[in-house]
């Protein structure tokens, strides 16, 4: 089991992406402490990980909250003894506007949850890291951080800030033996495309069936990408497999490009 003894931190680990990559950790050996505000969810996920033997905790948290992520970080010291792995995949769509017409409001909960979470969290679980010489951090961006993304303002400009964080934080911790890393998905089929496939189709005063094919289309591969197709490539930079790369932003998309 490649994660073996390792203790990894997942910020929205109850759903999606999320829950994809702690069922595979928990199963490849690591302990998860799983993050989230909906505590129904986090529990299930956790509940499923130790009926299947493995060993996770759920937590719940607002990591935009500084002192939520302060005792969050603490909880899992407390539990585990140490932190080995962040993955910061906690994240919202944002609205679905023109510039014109997003709210400062809705502008700033974008980013206070999508980057400012992910520095957060970044911030209280690294000083373990750095003490102990080692650590994997992960940041689930998207491929909205990688360019125009018309009617996301908010949505796309965190994702973009994810990926500067990643690239500092990897010539900052490089010295500590400490990776760090973003994975860029493309259109990921379940419940949140759906939704943005909706608001999309409102704005654009079209069927939700054209905007989802025009948005197939603009793949490579012609398809979406599964949940796990994430998780795997979570797995592999955290693992002894991915011990040299860092500072790198993978896109996981069918080959779409914005």
């Amino acid at each position: 089991m490649r994660l073996t003894n390792k203790v990894a931190i997942i910020t929205g680990g109850g759903k999606g992406i999320g829950r994809a990559i702690a069922l595979l950790f928990a199963k490849e050996g690591a302990q998860i402490l799983l993050n989230g505000t909906t505590k129904e969810a986090i529990e299930a996920v956790a509940e499923e990980i130790n009926q299947n033997g493995g060993r996770a905790i759920a937590y719940q948290a607002d990591i935009a909250d500084e002192e939520n992520v302060k005792q969050m970080i603490k909880a899992a010291l407390s539990e585990f003894g140490r932190i080995d792995i962040l993955v910061n995949n906690s994240g919202i769509a944002g609205p679905t506007a023109p510039v014109v017409n997003v709210s400062l409001e809705d502008w700033q909960r974008t980013f206070d949850v999508n980057l400012t979470g992910a520095f957060l969290c970044a911030k209280y679980a690294l000083p373990g890291m750095i003490e102990q010489k080692s650590g994997c951090v992960l940041n689930i961006t998207s491929v909205g951080g990688l360019g125009g993304y018309p009617f996301r303002s908010p949505y796309s400009a965190s994702k973009w800030g994810m990926i500067g964080l990643t690239k500092t934080m990897a010539l900052e911790l490089g010295r500590y033996n400490i990776n760090v890393n973003a994975i860029a998905p493309g259109p990921v089929r379940g419940p949140r495309i759906e939704a943005v496939l909706q608001k999309r189709a409102e704005q654009v005063g079209r069927s939700v069936e054209e905007v989802e094919q025009e948005m197939v289309e603009g793949t490579a591969l012609k398809r979406m990408v599964e949940n796990e197709d994430i998780a795997a490539m979570a797995l592999f930079l955290a693992s002894e497999d991915g011990r040299n790369i860092t500072g790198e932003t993978i896109n996981i998309s069918g080959g779409m490009r914005l």
